[in-house]
């Protein structure tokens, strides 16, 4: 069962249409007014959200780095004949 973070979380993603940081979509979701966002709370749910499959991720760049948060938009081909 996903919690309004989560919802919030994948119309976020699913709005932008390119990949985000994790602080990223931490600072687009305060424009939902949602108390007590931490960044932590975030990469939390988005970790749990990749798991289930829902969203794509990847860690990226040196030594600490950052995650980089994705949905695949899945394209059905027409086939053009």
């Amino acid at each position: 069962m996903q919690d309004i973070l989560e919802e919030k979380i994948l119309k976020v993603i699913q709005d932008a249409g390119e990949p985000l940081e994790t602080k990223e979509i931490q600072q687009l979701l305060e424009n939902f007014n949602l108390k007590n966002i931490t960044r932590t709370k975030v990469f939390y749910r988005l970790t749990n959200l990749r798991g289930e499959g829902q969203i794509k991720g990847k860690f990226v760049g040196p030594g600490k780095g950052v995650w980089i948060w994705w949905i695949q938009m899945v394209i059905a081909n027409s086939g053009g004949n």
